[in-house]
């Protein structure tokens, strides 16, 4: 089983991911050979601030649907458009199954769109109720066992090839490896297909339209060149991820990172 040690290492949406102390771990391990045309990885967040205060964790979204086991809070999530915050309290751990875009569609067979508000219960896709699940899974004591049982479950209901799964995780690579992909027009020019397929595409298999993609991975882009320091030109950043409109720039930065460009600059500049 491939660690998250031996995986790249990504902030997977985590803003100011290089702040979290040790009292939160994440690790990440990637699924067997069978899951690989479906499951991104299985991600296992653990934290431990007894006599802590709490604090809020933010997480910018991406295209993918993730299962989430938790205590009480067990389903299949689909992709959100704006910014999620986690208030990390007490002590606690949650499993995660993340799902490469369109990889969660052959299992359920319904738009993933459908998910947006209305997570689905687990036993309407696995064979097993959320109380067993995370009775099974979260009772297990090492990472190990736990990645092992939930890759089994799955592959237990593992679903037939989907050639159109393949080409949508293709096209949502597109957008998270070039950057100057900025318009739907030219990514659908770049796949040779009508931009209204497209977007159909989108629907069913990603859960989030072609444009909102390109935007999530755009500004997670920028909030990271700030954390990193290697952009506080704010007008230029705007112009690089292709807005020609500065008040649309901070529009978009704030409903998808929580706050405006120039606040999340000088809040940065203070840590």
């Amino acid at each position: 089983m491939q660690s998250a040690n031996d995986m790249k290492r990504a902030n997977m949406g985590i803003l100011k991911f290089d702040e979290i102390d040790n009292t939160y771990q994440l690790n990440r391990y990637a699924p067997s050979e069978a899951l690989s045309s479906w499951v991104k990885h299985f991600w296992i967040a653990s934290w431990d601030l007894t006599a802590k205060q709490p604090y809020p964790q933010h997480i910018v979204p991406n295209p993918c649907v993730n299962l989430i086991v938790e205590h009480g809070n067990t389903f299949f999530y689909g992709p959100s458009k704006r910014k999620f915050t986690y208030t990390i309290k007490d002590k606690g751990s949650v499993f995660g199954v993340k799902f490469k875009p369109g990889g969660c569609y052959p299992y359920l067979r319904t738009p993933i769109s459908s998910l947006h508000g209305n997570p689905l219960h687990v036993g309407q896709i696995l064979n097993v109720t959320s109380d067993e699940l995370e009775d099974s899974l979260l009772g297990m004591k090492t990472d190990v066992e736990k990645v092992s049982y939930m890759d089994q479950l799955l592959c237990e209901h593992i679903p037939a090839e989907d050639a159109k799964a393949q080409f949508v995780g293709e096209i949502v690579s597109q957008i998270e490896l070039n950057r100057d992909m900025l318009r739907v027009d030219d990514l659908a020019a770049c796949f040779n297909i009508h931009t209204r397929q497209l977007q159909r595409l989108f629907n069913q298999y990603v859960g989030i339209s072609p444009k909102t993609v390109i935007k999530l991975y755009r500004l997670q882009n920028a909030a990271e060149s700030i954390e990193q320091g290697s952009h506080y030109d704010l007008i230029q950043l705007s112009q690089d991820l292709g807005y020609h409109d500065q008040s649309h720039f901070i529009k978009d930065f704030k409903s998808i990172i929580g706050s405006t460009p120039e606040d999340y600059v000088n809040n940065h500049s203070k840590n």
